[in-house]
């Protein structure tokens, strides 16, 4: 047994692009209000978080382009599968992330999408993004550390 799954904790999905793309600041958690057959759909793992992002507006905390496909037994009770979510966190975190991604080049990616328990949860990260060179620096560095693993365990053997 995982230490994940003694917590109560399964991952749904992850956003791997959203390391790709961003320089993750800070983590948060928050649940999201789905439908039943939403959450069927995401417990039977079809969930794409690629091109999703979250704003701010009126007070309340949305997730865009979050794509749950259609539950394929929820007949006439399935929504639209890329419609916009709104998030449940507290208001003066929301207040406080809302002044965080109006200075400049930050915003709001989910990172991933879990189980805790029985409630789905989104983690969002504050991200500010990266220019092509931090890109080509991480996957060097990446690659070195690769190099330096293969080499440590050929020296092992």
């Amino acid at each position: 047994m995982s230490p994940t799954e003694r917590k109560g904790i399964k991952i749904a999905a992850q956003n791997r692009k959203a390391f790709h793309d961003y320089f993750v600041e800070e983590r948060y958690e928050a649940g999201i209000e789905l439908f039943g057959t939403e959450v069927k759909s995401i417990r039977a793992g079809t969930l794409n978080l690629k091109d999703a992002y979250c704003t701010v507006k009126d007070g309340e905390l949305l997730v865009h382009g979050m794509h749950i496909s259609p539950y394929e037994k929820g007949n006439i009770f399935n929504r639209d599968p890329v419609r916009t979510r709104r998030l449940l966190m507290h208001k003066r975190e929301i207040r406080k992330l809302h002044d965080l991604i109006k200075q400049d080049g930050y915003t709001l990616v989910p990172l991933s999408v879990y189980f805790k328990d029985a409630r789905v949860k989104l983690e969002i990260g504050l991200c500010k993004g990266k220019k092509n060179y931090d890109k080509r620096e991480a996957a060097a560095q990446r690659d070195a550390k690769r190099e330096m693993d293969r080499t440590m365990r050929e020296r092992n053997r």
